[in-house]
């Protein structure tokens, strides 16, 4: 679905439409404009924190690169880092931790400010600490935007406005989280082994 989105290719066959319009007819520059990613792999340069962050939009403010790290609960570690925004963070944000490289990829999609978002998997690799401060970050970018998030981890997804169960490739369950949870279906035994503990 998420490449489909992308136009990474087109479908064989029907048509993927944003707001009633086909993607096909949109421009790959309009297209890409419009949505922001962050996914589990996260795409940092070998470059300063702050050109990081700006990648998205290059053209951005330095109050506008901290608003973002700010909203991505990136400040408290940007600014112990040895020179700050200005710090080189090494090729992929090696010399940062993983759910720090998180907050950055946010901030980055936050500063890019476009109304469609996909999350893939953004959650997947971190610890439960990390993920709790990723989980608080990803709200604010989800903000007023079409959110497409793509999770094996319930706690991404529960509070959606429409869950969409996939196995193999195919919709097999489809509604909030309560109407899934009541269907007792393969979201129920997803919860139910996620979350027996609770």
């Amino acid at each position: 679905m998420a490449s489909l989105l992308n136009r990474f290719y087109d479908p064989v066959d029907g048509a993927v439409l944003i707001d009633g319009h086909d993607l096909r007819n949109l421009s790959l520059q309009s297209l890409s404009s419009n949505i922001a990613l962050v996914d589990q792999e996260t795409f940092l340069f070998n470059d300063t924190v702050k050109n990081n962050i700006r990648y998205g939009r290059p053209e951005a403010s330095d109050e506008d690169v901290l608003s973002a790290a700010q909203q991505a609960y990136a400040t408290d570690f940007i600014d112990a880092l040895p020179q700050g925004y200005l710090t080189r963070i090494g090729d992929r944000g090696l010399r940062v931790s993983g759910g720090q490289r998180q907050r950055l990829c946010i901030a980055r999609a936050i500063l890019h400010n476009a109304p469609i978002l996909i999350l893939d998997e953004a959650t997947s690799a971190l610890d439960t600490e990390s993920e709790s401060m990723v989980q608080k970050a990803l709200a604010n970018l989800m903000k007023n935007r079409t959110t497409l998030v793509i999770a094996h981890r319930l706690s991404t997804i529960m509070n959606a406005d429409r869950i969409v169960v996939m196995d193999q490739g195919r919709i097999i369950e489809e509604g909030t989280h309560q109407e899934l949870l009541a269907k007792s279906g393969m979201y129920r035994k997803l919860y139910d082994m996620q979350f027996k503990d609770d």
